[in-house]
């Protein structure tokens, strides 16, 4: 049984507290709730100077809208209690509008926090309450960070390799020997840093900038601070370095001396290592930025910073590698290091160093945490004295073991998503040799937990020990075991439950290998890779953020992109590209034109435009990319449909063209420039891209399309259902194009032959013209390819391969895009082009097979929204919820002359032509919809 940590408990307690909150409510009074700065409840590193503000409003009532609002931003929290705004009073604005608002206020300082609370307005002119004060706080310049980068030896010293060409899962041996012994040791060691520091005031507050790498742990006088695991997050570091910001509460200094002790480890910063490595990559050795300001009660200040006269010493992990493994001596531990009254007279004086090339940027992205921790589900013991654990869950991240034993025994711990036949841990797929190493020091029961490396697993396998009993007086005995599953910490934004297990268990598989893959950046696998293959967010996007709150991790995503850019425009297949595969494995169209999708899909759903306009001359720069690669407005290279369906081995497109592929995805990506270029009215380039993407749809249909036949391409699932998706098809014939796709299907046995990039389009070409029933039988059974299969092969996550047999990762979740059709055509919870963020959006949900209910709901950035229904005696019963500030156009699906109720009164119904439904237009609140089937 999984013990949820304790961000769930966090979670959960706020969710209570909301519930509470609307609960008393009183004569249904309108409250702002849930205040946000820059998406992020009370950010501590604000980088805009004119941050956005943001709020929910709730309320019992219906039909709840704001018609104004009022915000106060102070310096102080007891000035904004008094109602003194000193840095803005935005007074009574007539609007509508509870999101994204600009800060117009007094010039905001750097290193500076700000408490601000707003009220409303409600329909009827009613004034609402102050909401509660939330905070914001502005992050320094990197001038005023100033950074200086210190450690063991400099980066001239290391003899690290450098460049980006170093794919070490294809070298022999000796090759990779080479490189790593032409290193000094050193640079591939962790270290423990310290500084002792004195306050002898009465303080006010303590902030601490840390940039750490490529991975760190902060202590303060040996308590950690923070929760994170693997911080910061990955980046290009020639580009781009991420620091964390904390704030110090006033127990974790005190008064006379305090110490600052680091911890640092490898990450993807510095990946040269013995033992498994997909590619070696090396941005220094490992490093440290570090700034505390204290600002004292009587107004003075002191900077505590990164400099030379800081300490280091080698830490206990005397390997550590994110591909590796790691390893812990507990002999070399040094009780007290990062505590006062320690002599470190032994330690070294640090080196300053060369500072990474990338520019010092505050981290906004949530921190990755233990999320989840596993116990033993099941012991067995293939050979003697070797036991495998199965934990019961793939995932993400690593164990945590007690043992007891004498001083200087060893136990290795081995780790892996399957067994081998004789019942042993295998990771022939999945990258070898990952191990963990503990010494242990001989005290009664010792508790160890890696730090700087994980992997995808379920099972764990440890020989040559006792397992709680002591049998083998000779042995070291594991007292217990755990799994720790880690991934982001963005929270959780929607839930789906259905009357068919088969979609159930697909949708928990799926989003167990989603949050596998949700670390610092979207990875392929946890294991073998934990590479950010581009495609995957795309394709998958919508499933994405249905699922999990995303609003401050793109806005990573698409630094990341940027920064991955090549000037001539490319955008590489994986971002950071770490390593140049070369080829169409590092350029190809379905995978770079995510840095034109992915702005889009944020604004659809945050009704945010800002990634569009900062991100305008990447999104433009690959397609005039694409356009230097393409010939007659055709483009004829990379991977296409990628790990494509049939009886050939998986790899490259095999059903259908690479050209079609990678051209349909030119126009796709041309399109969203010309609207984007609409969108911010860059007039020259409308004309230029609405031209471009005309040109690239005439080029397409005179390439592919078969007028005789009506079929595109080979006639294949992709070729067709492409077209269709992306509008390329011209109206006069979608649906004998539409006819041919379902013939196929259903000459297939009702299955799928479309792979990685195909199947999103598979599946909404379908759901989006009315073949849901098709989309039901192509889904709803347990053979391959399928969700069922999995299902039926008794596996925790979403494979590489719909036979995890033929396949390499067991922990993927590229196929996964089945998700945006449980959400949008389930549940029928469906964003609305003309009003982005889900300002106004449909409820249409689609009743197909011998389904007899589905219960979904989405943590909107309005609020709330639900959408659950029901057949029972003969009627639908639909119940929906809206948030305050926002309405919803809701399509039944029943006959134009069913009696229909809501809340059981008659309703005033109207009627959708196109789809032939009934339809209500209806404000905020909770109803239930009765109508007869």
């Amino acid at each position: 049984m999984a013990k949820k940590y304790d961000s769930v408990k966090f979670f959960k307690n706020i969710l209570l507290a909301f519930s509470f909150l609307v609960t008393f409510i009183s004569n249904g009074q309108v409250s702002a709730v849930h205040l946000t700065c820059e998406m992020t409840e009370n950010p501590l590193a604000v980088i805009q100077n004119q941050p956005r503000l943001s709020w929910q409003l709730v309320s019992n009532k219906l039909n709840v809208s704001q018609t104004a609002f009022q915000i106060l931003v102070s310096s102080s929290e007891e000035k904004l209690k008094k109602n003194e705004a000193d840095i803005w009073d935005s007074k009574k604005v007539v609007s509508n509008k509870n999101l994204q608002i600009t800060f117009s206020g007094n010039s905001l300082k750097s290193e500076t926090k700000y408490f601000w609370k707003v009220k409303i307005w409600d329909q009827d002119n009613k004034e609402s309450k102050w909401s509660k004060i939330a905070s914001f706080r502005i992050a320094p310049s990197e001038s005023d960070l100033n950074p200086i980068w210190i450690g063991a030896i400099t980066k001239a010293d290391s003899h690290l390799p450098e460049g980006r060409n170093y794919h070490a899962a294809t070298f022999k041996k000796e090759k990779k020997e080479a490189i790593i012994n032409a290193s000094d040791s050193l640079s591939r060691r962790s270290i423990m840093l310290r500084k002792p520091f004195e306050v002898k005031k009465e303080i006010k507050e303590a902030v601490v900038y840390i940039s750490g790498l490529g991975h760190y742990e902060l202590t303060i006088n040996g308590k950690k601070i923070g929760n994170s695991e693997f911080a910061p997050l990955w980046t290009d570091y020639d580009k781009t370095v991420n620091y964390n910001t904390y704030e110090l509460t006033a127990n974790e200094l005190q008064n006379g001396e305090n110490v600052i002790g680091v911890l640092l480890g490898n990450g993807m910063y510095n990946m040269l290592a013995e033992r498994y490595a997909k590619f070696f990559v090396s941005f220094g050795p490992p490093t440290l930025f570090f700034k505390m300001k204290v600002v004292y009660k009587d107004g003075s200040e002191e900077i505590i910073k990164s400099d030379a006269s800081w300490k280091y010493s080698k830490s206990p992990i005397t390997f550590n590698s994110i591909f590796g493994g790691e390893d812990y001596n507990a002999n070399l531990e040094q009780k007290g290091w990062n505590s006062k009254g320690f002599n470190d007279a032994d330690w070294k004086k640090v080196v300053v160093q060369e500072a990474p090339k990338g520019g010092l940027k505050a981290q906004t992205a949530p921190p990755i945490t233990i999320q989840k921790k596993y116990d033993v589900k099941e012991v067995k013991q293939p050979k003697p004295e070797l036991y495998v654990f199965n934990m019961g869950q793939n995932l993400s991240g690593f164990p945590t073991l007690k043992v007891k034993g004498k001083k200087g025994q060893t136990v290795r711990v081995w780790v892996g998503e399957g067994l081998n036949d004789d019942g042993t841990v295998g990771q022939g797929r999945s990258g070898k040799p990952y191990y963990y190493d503990y010494t242990l020091k001989g005290e009664e029961v010792e508790e160890w937990t890696p730090k700087f490396s994980y992997y995808g697993f379920q099972y764990i396998q440890i020989e040559n020990i006792n397992y709680k009993e002591t049998k083998n007086v000779n042995l070291p005995t594991i007292v217990a075991l755990q799994s720790n599953f880690i991934y982001n910490s963005a929270g959780e934004a929607g839930s789906f439950k259905s009357s068919n297990e088969i979609f159930n268990k697909a949708h928990e598989l799926i989003n167990n290998s989603i949050k596998s893959n949700f670390q610092s950046v979207f990875t392929d696998c946890p294991q073998r890779e934990k590479l950010g293959w581009l495609e995957e967010v795309h394709l998958n996007g919508p499933g994405l953020m249905f699922n999990y709150n995303l609003e401050s991790y793109i806005p990573a995503i698409m630094q990341n992109i940027s920064d991955s850019q090549r000037e001539n425009g490319l955008i590489p297949t994986i971002v950071p590209e770490y390593v140049v595969f070369g080829g169409d494995f590092t350029d190809s169209p379905e995978w770079g034109v995510t840095g034109v999708i992915l702005p889009w899909m944020y604004y659809e759903y945050y009704g945010d435009a800002s990634l569009i306009e900062k991100y305008y001359p990447v999104m433009k720069g690959y397609v005039d990319y694409l356009t230097t690669k393409s010939k007659s407005h055709i483009v004829s290279y990379g991977l296409g449909d990628w790990y494509d369906y049939g009886t050939h081995a998986a790899g490259y497109s095999k059903n259908s063209p690479i050209a079609l592929s990678a051209t349909s995805h030119y126009f796709y990506g041309a399109s969203l420039v010309a609207k984007a270029a609409k969108l911010l009215n860059k007039k020259e380039d409308i004309e230029k891209y609405e031209t471009l993407t005309s040109d690239i749809k005439k080029a397409f249909n005179d390439e592919f399309f078969n007028k005789e036949t009506k079929q595109y391409g080979t006639s294949s699932q992709f070729s067709n259902a492409v077209p269709v998706f992306m509008d390329i098809v011209e109206p006069q014939y979608k649906a004998e194009v539409m006819q041919n796709l379902l013939a196929d299907i259903k000459a297939k046995g009702d299955r799928l032959t479309t792979g990685d990039v195909g199947n999103r389009y598979l599946f909404q070409a379908l759901a989006r013209n009315g073949e849901n029933e098709t989309m039901y039988k192509m889904n709803n059974h347990y053979d391959a390819p399928g969700y069922g299969f999995q299902i039926k092969f008794g596996l925790t996550t979403l494979t590489e391969q719909w036979d995890p047999r033929k396949g390499n990762s067991w922990n993927h979740f590229m196929m996964g895009q089945i998700e945006e059709w449980f959400y949008q055509s389930l549940a029928g919870i469906v964003s609305d082009d003309a009003n982005p963020g889900f300002k106004h959006f449909f409820i249409q949900p689609e009743v197909v097979g011998d389904m007899t209910f589905v219960k979904a709901s989405y943590n909107s950035i309005y609020g709330k929204i639900v959408s659950s229904w029901e057949k029972k005696d003969g009627k639908l019963i639909l119940k929906v919820e809206i948030p305050a500030n926002t309405s919803a156009t809701i399509k039944l699906p029943v006959s134009k002359n069913s009696e229909i109720k809501v809340n059981k009164k008659a309703a005033n119904l109207g009627f959708d032509e196109k789809d032939k439904k009934p339809t209500l237009e209806l404000g905020s609140g909770i109803y239930t919809i009765e109508s007869k089937i």
